[in-house]
């Protein structure tokens, strides 16, 4: 049997492509942008109206119909009106609390979301968990370079999502 060569425009898959081009986007877009600062601002509870209020130049249904093409998505997570997850943050206590240099505390939907507040943020963020395998509580500091002093030693463990499950990076 011969051995099939190609090349990589031969192999990219033309529709996931675009799928991932059009999440990117929509990650950038001004709903989501609106979401996420009303997160990072501590705006509780994040909710549909909210988001339409923080952008008054845009119809409250258009914004409405946005929020729900986010969910569609699997950008956000809506449970009525309120946004319970937008990506890379939880509406409720979650396994990771983030803490900021300020004090304010955030929650991650998954360890992932939680290291990468650092970068997004542009500031260290301090991480609160506990042991996947021990259960023992977990301190770190992460900036936007990446994980700091206390780190060494730490690992996400990351899993097939299963069915029905929010996250795959469920426990450091």
């Amino acid at each position: 049997m011969a051995l099939r060569i190609a090349t990589l425009d031969e192999l990219i898959d033309a529709d996931a492509d675009a799928r991932i081009r059009a999440r990117h986007a929509a990650r950038r877009g001004e709903v989501m942008r609106a979401t996420l600062r009303l997160f990072v601002d501590g705006t509780a509870p994040v909710t549909v109206p909210a988001i339409a209020a923080a952008l008054p130049h845009r119809p409250a249904e258009a914004v409405r119909e946005t929020v729900s093409a986010l969910e569609a998505e699997d950008l956000v997570v809506l449970r009525g009106d309120e946004v319970r997850f937008a990506y890379p943050f939880a509406a409720a206590p979650s396994a990771w609390t983030v803490r900021w240099p300020d004090g304010r505390e955030r929650y991650a939907c998954c360890a992932i979301d939680a290291l990468g507040m650092a970068p997004m943020l542009g500031h260290a963020v301090d991480i609160s968990s506990r042991c996947h395998h021990s259960g023992a509580p977990l301190e770190l500091s992460v900036d936007p370079s990446g994980p700091g002093a206390g780190s060494a030693g730490v690992m996400v463990w990351i899993s097939k999502r299963p069915e029905g499950a929010a996250c795959v990076a469920d426990s450091l």
